[in-house]
């Protein structure tokens, strides 16, 4: 992690960038540089180089202000300027949003995630990490899946409002409204829409409509009441009672607690919940590995009846 922070403050953009470097400095062989991980997708070096470059995010010490390209912060310059002999999961764990992360993956995984130790990645190190395999892959998963959720919600922050708003309505889509039929959904004019920004059928027959305002914000600017008042506004002058509001960052305790005082139905999905969802459904995302877990079956070994 270190050599790569220090990469990004020479003026790395991107680990593509770094890899070069990470080679000559480890020394690193061309056979060794090639050596591939299970999936069979990218290289030991990237991958490795790759999760160095996420944990620095997670920590504060990297940004990233647009796609493939990162950028190191103040408190990354402020780390080199103490000249660290090394940075590991111990060093980072004194960051406050470091181990926040720590922590609210391991609390959705149910397992057992250790700052203080590098991620286990042989039998032996699950083993010492005290941890059983299935254990070591839901932990993992979890992590992988937080890291892909803050990637999905920056890209969504990157594209137009239209795009926006026609990603959610293809989520939707793929949750089954609308029949799972695009034809079931429309956006509505960005000019003049009187606060919804598309609707989709509740169901194949189109029975009921689902009226949507997608929002997308930082994660510093809140969805307060006024903006939930409005919305509800809008859905009694479309004579609607279902709604579905949306945003990338997330809704304030009064916004929350308004939505129960309306007649309208109406579901808030925060930035965690909508890259969820977005994982959940494939919108956006592709499956790159599939890892199985087999266990004995005892009914094949069962003694056959008499």
């Amino acid at each position: 992690m270190l050599p790569v922070l220090r990469l990004f403050n020479d003026g790395a953009k991107n680990v593509a960038e770094c890899l070069p470097h990470i080679k000559e400095l480890y020394g690193i062989s061309e056979e060794e540089a090639e050596k591939l991980i299970p999936s069979g997708r990218v290289t030991l070096l990237a991958n490795r180089t790759h999760w160095a470059r996420t944990y620095l995010s997670k920590a504060g010490l990297l940004t990233s202000p647009k796609r493939n390209e990162h950028v190191i912060t103040a408190a990354g310059k402020e780390v080199l300027a103490q000249n660290p002999k090394r940075i590991d999961n111990a060093f980072l764990k004194e960051f406050a949003v470091f181990s926040d992360w720590i922590e609210q993956s391991k609390a959705r995984a149910g397992g057992d995630i250790s700052a203080n130790d590098d991620p286990p990645t042989t039998l032996t190190e699950v083993v010492e990490a005290q941890s059983t395999p299935e254990d070591t892959l839901e932990s993992a998963s979890a992590l992988l899946d937080s890291a892909l959720r803050d990637e999905l919600l920056a890209l969504l922050q990157q594209i137009s409002p239209t795009r926006f708003e026609r990603v959610i309505l293809n989520l939707l889509n793929a949750m089954g409204y609308g029949g799972g039929q695009l034809s079931s959904t429309a956006l509505t004019k960005a000019s003049g829409d009187g606060g919804i920004d598309g609707v989709i059928s509740e169901d194949a027959l189109g029975l009921d409509a689902v009226y949507i305002q997608a929002k997308r914000y930082g994660p510093e600017n809140t969805v307060g009441r006024p903006h939930i008042q409005q919305f509800i506004g809008s859905l009694t002058g479309e004579s609607a009672t279902k709604g579905v509001f949306v945003t990338t960052s997330d809704f304030s305790r009064e916004a929350r607690d308004y939505i129960h005082k309306v007649q309208q139905r109406v579901v808030l999905i925060n930035g965690q919940r909508l890259a969820q969802l977005m994982i959940q459904h494939g919108v956006g995302v592709r499956t790159r590995a599939t890892y199985l877990v087999r266990s004995i079956d005892e009914d094949y070994f069962a003694d056959a009846p008499a």
